[in-house]
């Protein structure tokens, strides 16, 4: 069954990118740690059509959440800090839905990734996102806006953590103050792979 799924890196102190973030610097100063796990991995390499890399229960993390991975949902922030970085050809390679309040054509890029932009708020783009993804999940990939939107609307299915051994001491928190939870969130977890690098904790809102 199609979930609605976070999955994002963060460090020890609950940051999801480092101070200063902004164009030409998207995951802040020292924000880039949080994802050096990810990089030398075969699955992540893939995913960017690059040949060999290592083996193992991070690489499988990684090629899990890929495969998963039917349609996206996006803040508009990302997608202006990310759109550089990710060149001619994003890692995609699926529907992405952009939340903003810009009317904007389409974006089609190579590689089978379209950027759609929708101005209906985040319930709407999470119901486009999941008709898009038809069997497969809908995937928040940030920023930490859109995830806390998505956990008050009562729409988050799972949240997918790689927790990164690192004190950033400041930056993008993913869970600011509030941010539109009004009340205590109960999670249970459900599962939990640790490497050197990286522990990746699988958790699921409680529900009654």
């Amino acid at each position: 069954m199609s979930k609605v799924v976070a999955d994002i890196s963060v460090s020890l102190d609950g940051f999801i990118a480092g101070p200063n973030d902004g164009p030409g610097n998207p995951l802040g100063d020292r924000g880039e740690r949080l994802h050096e796990w990810a990089y030398p991995l075969e699955s992540w390499r893939g995913m960017h059509g690059l040949d060999g890399g290592a083996t193992g229960p991070d690489s499988e993390v990684m090629e899990e959440a890929v495969l998963r991975a039917g349609a996206y949902v996006m803040g508009r922030r990302m997608f202006d800090l990310g759109e550089g970085p990710w060149g001619d050809t994003p890692p995609f390679h699926a529907p992405v839905f952009v939340v903003t309040h810009e009317e904007r054509e389409p974006l089609v890029k190579p590689g089978g990734t379209t950027f759609t932009f929708v101005t209906g708020g985040i319930e709407e783009a999470v119901g486009r996102a999941r008709r898009a993804a038809g069997e497969k999940d809908v995937v928040l990939a940030g920023g930490g806006q859109v995830i806390r939107g998505v956990l008050a609307a009562g729409l988050l299915d799972e949240l997918q953590m790689h927790v990164v051994p690192v004190l950033l001491g400041g930056g993008v928190r993913l869970f600011e103050e509030a941010g539109g939870v009004t009340e205590a969130v109960e999670f249970e977890t459900t599962r939990v792979i640790d490497s050197p690098a990286v522990t990746h904790l699988r958790l699921r809102p409680a529900r009654d």
